[in-house]
């Protein structure tokens, strides 16, 4: 069985090419959200094994997001290109994946969010 991701991730491109890497590295995805609301209503919506959060969202911290996957117990990494500066305060030590990165990069880091 597949696991799934869940991705957040304002710029579409950015998004489709996250999506496209996790996909081929066997992964199937839960859905992919570029704002606060769509991401929360996939956290209440769907499950998912783990997720992909940008740290900013068109300006907006991705933190009530980060805080609804974790009362889930759902494992989550950022994906930001400010480095730990743009992480929500309360997950400043979650797992980040600097942009830009390499595609072997993400998927070993989703990876290792997994039991």
């Amino acid at each position: 069985m597949k696991r799934s991701v869940l991705i957040v991730e304002d710029e579409p491109i950015v998004a489709l090419e996250i999506e496209s890497l996790l996909a081929r590295a066997g992964f199937a995805i839960q859905g992919c959200a570029g704002s606060i609301e769509k991401a929360l209503a996939l956290v209440d919506d769907r499950h998912c094994d783990a997720a992909v959060l940008d740290a900013n969202l068109r300006g907006r911290s991705v933190g009530p997001v980060a805080a609804a996957l974790q009362r889930r117990g759902t494992p989550f990494l950022f994906v930001s290109g400010s480095g730990r500066a743009d992480l929500p305060a309360k997950f400043v030590s979650a797992p980040l994946v600097p942009k830009p990165f390499a595609a072997r990069e993400l998927v070993d880091a989703v990876k290792r969010l997994l039991p």
